[in-house]
């Protein structure tokens, strides 16, 4: 019989694998039906949905290997990237979906009150703050929406040689800017950014990918801390922060 393995697990949600087959366990069922809907509208490859009983969603396992992990060293080649980078225009020029996404006064809001708690509590230095800060503001401008993945990390995308054979977890898919995709791909593998733009296949405003890294790190901290995971730990969020300079 094949082992129960816990590939995530926190408050909100959890994700079990049983032999071929994922478990996604949600408390909110709003997410697990954006994530449903998602995938039956996004022009790339996605899991199978096997069967859905709220609060479980069961997916079949995808081919490949997943693209890279926040704080780990990288292993794909500079074509899998590209391969990425090509995915996600496909899912940029898609029909957007029927729901709204992130508004910019919510973005701006997020920005506020993360930042005040991380200088607040001690959490890191005011200075570092203060500076990511500064980047961050960058993405607070206008967008066009496009059909946007919302928490594009490299765990999420699995490829087999330079061919993407899977994006998973679309539970945060929405209407939303292009280059916040981009930058959470490229989160901690700032390196490959080219690579991904070679395959995305246009111009970007490298500040605004810049500053959604500083965005979604300083956003992100908290929640991480809260749920058991480590954002200080090498090459992840808190790193990522440190790594903006000016």
């Amino acid at each position: 019989m094949p082992e129960v393995e816990v590939v995530v697990a926190h408050r909100e949600r959890a994700t079990l694998r049983v032999g071929e087959v994922f478990l996604k366990v949600d408390a909110d069922p709003a997410r697990t039906e954006v994530e449903v809907a998602a995938m039956a509208l996004a022009p790339v490859p996605t899991p199978q949905v096997l069967w859905r009983q709220p609060p479980v969603l069961a997916l079949a396992a995808v081919p490949g290997t997943a693209l890279g992990r926040l704080g780990h060293a990288e292993t794909a080649p500079p074509s899998a990237w590209a391969a990425a980078g090509a995915a996600v225009r496909r899912l940029h020029d898609a029909p957007l979906p029927p729901w709204p996404g992130r508004r910019l006064d919510a973005v701006a809001a997020d920005l506020d009150r993360e930042c005040a708690w991380l200088t607040a509590n001690g959490v890191l230095p005011a200075d570092l703050v203060r500076r990511n800060r500064r980047v961050a503001e960058a993405v607070l401008r206008p967008w066009t929406p496009v059909f946007v993945h919302g928490d594009l990390q490299t765990g999420h995308v699995f490829v087999h040689g330079d061919e993407v054979t899977a994006v998973i977890d679309w539970s945060e898919a929405s209407r939303g800017d292009a280059l916040f995709d981009l930058a959470v791909l490229t989160l901690g593998h700032e390196d490959r950014l080219d690579d991904v733009l070679m395959g995305y296949g246009a111009a970007v405003d490298l500040d605004v990918v810049r500053g959604w890294w500083s965005w979604r790190s300083l956003s992100a901290v908290r929640w991480l801390v809260q749920h058991g995971f480590d954002p200080f730990a090498p090459g992840c969020e808190v790193d990522v922060l440190r790594a903006r300079t000016t």
